[in-house]
């Protein structure tokens, strides 16, 4: 008994950076927890063998990274609709549903725990687009990205972890960041406004879809605005295709069908959008949104349903409340 309590105590504070860890390999928070709860039941039956040659930390990340491999060995990449290589979709046409393709997934920044340092210090390497362009690279290179530059551990220990040398952990290293600086978009295209602009341009948006003013959303999107909702294979690009889709395609027909409750994930700002129901608010889809100076650039709507509990969104709520 006492060398569980020895286990728990020295493993435990771990728990977070191994589900953050987990999630950007795996692109979906809910296979993150599995892969976190099978690195500790693997830990826990192997303890009475660690013999401390590399810390906890170290040991467990290595559990960790192999289960994810292990893992990644019989699935796909979990792509955004934009990542499928197809054009941009006219409003227009038919809705494309395709539940059966496993799509990326957000992560809440409340799993990430109650220190903000530590969201914004993990939220370059957990930003949605950030975490799809890594879905392109090949498992081991995926790894060794997280390893070497989210989490910014050492080459000779990164080989160690991988059973790799150190000139193939810097190799790949070399190729898994050539891969993502052409598929996704540079931090200085993804710069931000301030926080008093941000919480103003986030007002204009609750604002807008709460009234369903169109009007209004126009204004809100930069010029190459996209707008995507997993599992629905289209994605739709400038703010005139946006709100035309909003416009016909969105079930509530004015201003009180909608209610937003403000969340984040992945380090950015996102809303239980919750339509009305008789009296009651239901959800909806979950937004995430990425912000730049110039407005609103990209919106990954999830209507995975089960997001609303992860994120500890209420199941419903109550007209006028």
């Amino acid at each position: 008994m006492d060398t569980d309590f020895d286990f728990v105590a020295k493993a435990d504070p771990y728990r977070r950076e191994l589900l953050a860890h987990c999630y950007r390999m795996l692109g979906s928070v809910y296979d993150a927890e599995d892969l976190v709860q099978e690195t500790y039941v693997r830990a826990w039956k192997s303890y009475d063998r660690f013999e401390g040659r590399s810390s906890m930390r170290t040991w467990l990340h290595k559990i960790a990274t192999n289960a994810c491999l292990n893992a990644l060995e019989s699935r796909s990449r979990r792509p955004l609709p934009i990542g499928l290589g197809v054009p941009s979709s006219d409003p227009g046409d038919d809705l494309i549903e395709q539940r059966e393709v496993l799509w990326l997934e957000p992560m809440p920044d409340s799993m990430l725990g109650g220190d903000p340092a530590a969201v914004v210090a993990d939220r370059e390497s957990l930003r949605l687009a950030v975490v799809a362009a890594m879905q392109y690279l090949p498992p081991r290179q995926r790894a060794v990205l997280i390893l070497r530059d989210a989490m910014q551990w050492p080459a000779a220990e990164v080989a160690s972890m991988l059973d790799m040398t150190v000139a193939s952990v810097n190799s790949a290293l070399q190729r898994a960041r050539a891969q993502l600086a052409s598929v996704s978009p540079s931090s200085s295209a993804m710069s931000e406004p301030s926080s008093s602009d941000q919480r103003e341009l986030l007002d204009r948006f609750v604002a807008a879809f709460e009234a369903k003013d169109v009007n209004a959303m126009v204004k809100i999107f930069t010029t190459d605005a996209v707008w995507e909702m997993p599992p629905f294979t289209g994605w739709y690009q400038g703010p005139l295709d946006i709100t035309r889709l909003i416009d016909t395609r969105c079930p509530a027909e004015g201003p009180g069908d909608m209610r937003l409750v403000p969340t984040r994930a992945n380090g950015q700002p996102a809303f239980g959008l919750y339509m009305r129901d008789g009296d009651v608010y239901k959800p909806f889809n979950l937004p995430v949104l990425t912000l730049t100076r110039s407005g609103v650039s990209h919106v990954s709507s999830f209507f995975d349903l089960r997001l609303f509990e992860t994120f500890g969104l209420p199941a419903s709520i109550p007209v006028g409340s």
